[in-house]
């Protein structure tokens, strides 16, 4: 098919560009609460574990003589601080649910009221394997430090989740303008009028398939926090490449390497679509011999990797800004924080995007 990205209407198009841009940011998706809450992340525990450890230390050392004492202190300060620590994540983990649900002053009472009884627990805890004696009003300060150490942290997860509301406006704002691009809607559309005559039934499909891809680029993005299954990006990802095959034809070579355990895995939504839109645009667009894209998942113990790679031949014609790259991170970080990477790895006929997620 010819290639008719180039349409006089240009600055109607610029318009209508700026028009939704607008409306995507004015109408932005409600921030889920359930985020708030969200302490079961391995990198959240980590950062909070050191956190308290290192103010912990420094307390014990102002009021230690020798190195001897303060590790002495150090180690039975320890357990009560961890249990308490660990038992208050755990606990706002499970009831992450019930506290997006409660007005703003029950989602700071509670889980502050809970700091300072898991602390008071720790204090116990030391009495009961008989490590040190507690005195009441050593047991009181312990509620306070608990208390004060609960909100400190709810206050940061709430900064946390604030962040995350532009964050996912720009990825949304990102992914709907390569959605609605108009060379590839054009192209697509122009596709589909050619078809109608020859083959009405190619030309429904790639209706179909176009319309799957501005259904999912303009869904509300906060109501699937939770991600969504593997399986799901893989086929909105077949959809796009079918209609860019029919584009194409030849020029365009399509490896799909997929490990079935890998299917109900949680990702961001539209992960995988913008790395094969990149693909097409940079590794088989710009070249008359076309180019071949490679699409891999695996399966690796606890951890899915997910490899894009695409050969790599002419320069484009369009230079990348890296915004898709830079917004699938974002998007991977805000779901998995350090459990998930990206790596882009450019090498000589060949451009790689691997993918490591937990499953």
């Amino acid at each position: 098919m010819a290639d008719r990205a180039q349409h006089p209407h240009t600055t109607q198009q610029a318009w209508e560009e700026t028009r939704l841009e607008t409306r995507l940011m004015t109408s932005a998706p409600l921030i889920d609460a359930q985020r708030r809450f969200d302490v079961c992340h391995v990198g959240l525990v980590l950062r909070a574990v050191l956190g308290v450890q290192l103010v912990q230390a420094l307390g014990l050392a102002m009021a230690q003589e020798t190195l001897s004492q303060w590790m002495w202190a150090m180690g039975t300060a320890t357990v009560a601080s961890m249990s308490g620590l660990l038992s208050w994540l755990l606990l706002v983990c499970a009831a992450k649910r019930l506290l997006a649900r409660l007005p703003e002053w029950a989602q700071w009472t509670l889980p502050i009221v809970l700091g300072a009884t898991c602390a008071h627990g720790g204090g116990r805890l030391l009495e009961w394997v008989g490590l040190q004696p507690v005195s009441p009003l050593q047991h009181g300060a312990l509620a306070c430090i608990g208390a004060l150490a609960a909100a400190m942290l709810l206050g940061w997860l709430k900064l946390r989740e604030r962040a995350q509301a532009p964050a996912d406006a720009l990825a949304r704002l990102v992914e709907l303008q390569s959605r609605i691009r108009p060379h590839f809607l054009f192209n697509t559309l122009n596709t589909a009028i050619a078809l109608v005559r020859v083959d009405p039934a190619r030309a429904e499909e790639v209706l179909e398939d176009l319309s799957e891809l501005f259904r999912v680029a303009l869904s509300d993005t906060g109501a699937r926090s939770e991600g969504v299954p593997l399986a799901q990006e893989v086929e909105l990802a077949r959809r796009y490449l079918a209609i860019e095959q029919l584009r194409f034809g030849d020029r365009l070579r399509v490896t799909w390497q997929l490990d079935p355990h890998c299917s109900e895995t949680r990702v961001p939504p539209l992960l995988l679509q913008p790395l094969v839109e990149n693909a097409v645009r940079h590794g088989v667009e710009p070249n008359d011999q076309g180019g071949d894209v490679t699409i891999t998942t695996r399966s690796r113990g606890s951890e899915v990797e997910i490899r894009v790679i695409n050969s790599v031949g002419a320069p484009s014609r369009t230079q990348g800004h890296g915004l898709a790259l830079r917004n699938v991170r974002q998007r991977l970080r805000l779901m998995h924080d350090v459990a998930a990477k990206l790596e882009a790895a450019p090498s000589p006929g060949r451009f790689a995007v691997r993918i490591v997620l937990p499953r």
